[in-house]
């Protein structure tokens, strides 16, 4: 789970001896709230207090059996507060409950934990999962990926049965889209009148999602789904019941994510996790394209296009990492008039050369590319790249020798097949 930034906390204030259901209410609350996926909670036991009877309970040893109060403490994202709280109305018959607005600076976990294979995907699996339907405008949902919120919106039939999928890749895929798609990086005025010009249009949902996506029910097992991504090379699948309706997502970020959560319970471990067994020099893809801090614009854009992964590394003379380059940090830094021939290229996967629209431009590598890069080495740990790349929200970790040299290129992708075999193979996954 991660917060940063705006959350809201919940403060709940009831009975050392409430019920729910014949469990103690604290504990009950707390079944609760995992089971919906939260982030967390904590209870603490007051020594004295009184409440709306005005009866003094008090922790002492004249009387221990005392009715002491109990203070539930949640701190969670916004939306999931909204979802939860009315089943947590139902529970607190008598009680308080006050909800604050805070700022999380900041959500550190401890070491990372086994994840046995055989898990259920609802372990991991995100049930905060905004739908959409066919006939759904094409400019709302586009608005929800721009807001990047959601990275894919699943579609949904009358009966909430999944028929479709629609990535921001979906958008991309479609020229008369280019402009919007791009919109991400633009400002706020191009992206009110792109979406102007696709409300306009009248296109829906329907006409720009992937019919019948890869699904799996929420019984699946981790080491199932994360296979399931593999084999088809996608990043998310969403979740069904037995009839097909949607009841949540699960994302390779859900399962690299749950890894770096701390357990609920520790318990001895008789041997190390095989991901600590891992080196990143054992999965890291070597053919990793490079320029130079001085190459020009069409020379990037043209190695881009020639390359799946859209990403490459900037290096010196001595071949030390200096920089990275991706798809979106051309269209974030391309000026007005490079802007239309890039996306086009990228899109297209042309030469920029031979779109017409570019302007010759002598701007270099130097001046579109992200600087102090985060790295990993050969001998860096599997377990400890995927904390590297949660912790930083990357994608990809440029591989370097003691010198700084490249030498190779890991991301989620490489260390979800590792997990992968690693599953096959009956182990835990990690």
């Amino acid at each position: 789970m991660e917060i940063v930034g705006l959350a809201k906390k919940v403060t709940i204030y009831v009975g050392e001896s409430d019920k729910w259901q014949r469990k103690p209410l604290y504990a009950a609350i707390l079944e609760m709230l995992k089971k919906e996926d939260c982030a967390g909670a904590t209870v603490t036991r007051a020594l004295s207090g009184f409440g709306a009877h005005s009866r003094i309970h008090t922790a002492s040893l004249v009387d221990l059996s005392a009715d002491l109060p109990l203070i539930i403490e949640w701190v969670d994202n916004p939306a999931r507060v909204e979802r939860v709280m009315p089943r947590l109305k139902e529970m607190v018959v008598e009680g308080l409950i006050t909800v604050h607005e805070v700022e999380v600076v900041t959500y550190s976990h401890r070491r990372l934990r086994e994840l046995p294979a055989e898990a259920p995907v609802r372990d991991v699996m995100s049930r905060e999962v905004y739908r959409v339907q066919a006939d759904t405008p094409l400019a709302e949902a586009v608005e929800l990926l721009l807001d990047k919120v959601y990275r894919a919106l699943p579609v949904v039939d009358q009966e909430g049965r999944v028929i479709g999928i629609l990535t921001d890749g979906d958008l991309l895929d479609r020229a008369d889209l280019l402009a919007v798609s791009a919109q991400k990086e633009l400002n706020e005025a191009e992206t009110a009148q792109e979406l102007h010009h696709l409300r306009q249009s009248g296109q829906t949902v329907g006409e720009c999602m992937t019919p019948n996506p890869v699904t799996v029910t929420d019984d699946t097992t981790i080491a199932q789904a994360v296979n399931v991504m593999v084999e088809h090379n996608i990043k998310r699948l969403p979740v069904v019941d037995a009839q097909r309706k949607l009841v949540g997502m699960v994302s390779r970020v859900d399962v690299l994510r749950a890894l770096a959560e701390p357990p609920v319970a520790e318990s001895p471990r008789k041997s190390p996790p095989p991901g600590q067994h891992i080196r990143v020099g054992d999965v890291m893809m070597t053919n990793v394209p490079t320029v130079r801090i001085n190459a020009s614009l069409v020379e990037i854009v043209n190695l881009l296009v020639s390359h799946a992964h859209r990403r490459i590394v900037v290096i010196d003379e001595q071949r030390r990492v200096v920089g990275i380059i991706t798809d979106g940090d051309l269209i974030k830094r391309a000026t007005r008039e490079e802007r239309g021939g890039i996306i086009q290229s990228l899109t297209r996967r042309l030469p920029l050369g031979q779109v017409e629209s570019f302007q010759l431009s002598q701007r270099t590598a130097a001046e579109v590319m992200t600087g102090q890069v985060v790295t990993a080495t050969p001998e860096t740990s599997l377990l400890e790249a995927l904390r590297l790349l949660l912790e930083h929200k990357i994608k990809r970790l440029p591989v370097v020798d003691s010198e700084g040299r490249l030498v190779g290129l890991v991301g989620r992708g490489g260390i979800l097949q590792a997990l992968g075999s690693n599953s096959s193979a009956g182990k835990s996954v990690n």
